[in-house]
């Protein structure tokens, strides 16, 4: 262990002491306050731990070789608002128990942990923040302040579920190992089929009819989907759509969905920084972005028709193989919101830019735009 590590754990040690000094409940305690909802987002596993720490051995992987420098290379942030004054200058970022040490103090988005006071990492779950919360990088590049909501777009979670030992055999590592940064597919463990999708922000989502991609349900049915078949929670789930049902003995997940959901609908989509974008090209761009008949589906203050109708693969050339795997067969109208803060677009991450997806449209419906509605058109939707 560095000599300048010691320093955070005594910190740690102190939180955990005190922790443990709290008076128990006894008959005649008033009930337990109602679920937090920032919290369950931030801090909520499912009871997964049973299978990130026994199933995967993850704790094991980050006590053994998961330095913060190498924690941030993979996409996961630090909350900086959750570390002691000073506490960056005197540690070893290229110390396994430095991460540790950052996971004991809820510092790490996404992780929760159990930290021995002698620094030994005993378990660890993740959370719903993993995949949907960043940071503005006030301290630097993956340090800073929270963002909840915001899809985090250098999130490997293949790559860091393919350093488990339960998924060390080349065809497992072929297919986490490929989907790269900011892409998960939710469907892998279910069906066997490798088509990762872009992870979306969790932001804008008041009034949205359907979350998903695919329009299955609304937001709590996909929170009970993700919580239970891919964070492993324990809860119950069914879909006969896609034969999937899982049940256990305590669900730990319904009972959360109602306070999970407020917190989500509670999240704004971010307005784009000052500058980035041409005012007056964009209001010229809202003309073009109509007269196209765009606004046929992206409709109303939302943008999209997902109340109304679900749409064919063909009728927007996207790749049906996502589809084909839902409980609709179908696609929905994504919300149009934020744009310049999640790239890559689509659901398969197909278009890079802005500009690539009008160049999508311009081929799939035939569109016939001058040099200069098209340059308006990138603009209004940059300014979303």
């Amino acid at each position: 262990m560095n000599a300048r590590t010691p320093t955070l754990f005594v910190f740690l040690a102190a939180s955990i002491a005190m922790a443990g000094c709290e008076d128990l409940p006894t008959l005649g305690d008033d009930p337990p306050d109602p679920p937090d909802p920032q919290a369950v987002f931030r801090f909520e596993t499912f009871g997964d731990e049973t299978w990130w720490t026994d199933t995967l051995r993850m704790h094991e992987v980050i006590q053994a070789a998961v330095d913060p420098l190498t924690a941030l290379s993979v996409g996961l942030k630090v909350d900086s608002e959750a570390l002691p004054d000073g506490i960056l200058e005197t540690v070893d970022l290229e110390d396994p128990a430095t991460t540790v040490a950052l996971i004991g103090l809820d510092a790490v988005l996404g992780l929760k942990g159990e930290v021995d006071a002698d620094g030994t990492l005993t378990r660890v779950g993740v959370t719903c923040a993993l995949c949907h919360s960043t940071v503005d990088d006030g301290v630097m590049p993956g340090i800073g302040r929270r963002l909840d909501g915001w899809a985090n777009v250098d999130l490997n979670p293949g790559l860091i579920v393919s350093l488990s030992p339960h998924f060390q055999d080349p065809a497992a590592q072929a297919v986490l190992t490929s989907w790269g940064p900011g892409m998960f597919d939710p469907r892998f463990n279910i069906d066997g089929v490798s088509d990762p999708v872009v992870i979306p922000p969790a932001y804008g989502l008041e009034g949205v009819a359907l979350e998903t991609y695919t329009g299955d349900g609304p937001v709590s049915y996909w929170n009970a989907y993700v919580a239970i078949t891919q964070m492993h929670g324990h809860g119950d789930f069914s879909d006969p759509r896609i034969g999937v049902s899982v049940d256990w003995d305590e669900d730990l997940v319904t009972p959360l969905l109602d306070p999970l959901r407020a917190y989500q609908l509670s999240l704004t989509a971010p307005r784009p920084p000052a500058g980035s974008f041409d005012a007056s090209a964009a209001e010229r761009g809202r003309g073009v972005f109509e007269s196209l008949g765009c606004a046929s589906c992206h409709s109303g203050p939302l943008l999209t028709d997902a109340a109304e109708r679900l749409h064919e693969p063909a009728e927007t050339c996207m790749d049906p193989t996502l589809s084909e795997r839902a409980a609709t067969g179908l696609y929905r109208t994504t919300p149009l919101r934020a744009l310049w803060q999640h790239a890559p677009y689509f659901h398969d991450g197909s278009a890079a830019t802005v500009a690539d997806v009008v160049s999508h449209y311009e081929g799939c419906l035939s569109l016939t735009l001058s040099t200069g509605q098209r340059s308006d058109l990138i603009e209004y939707l940059k300014s979303l």
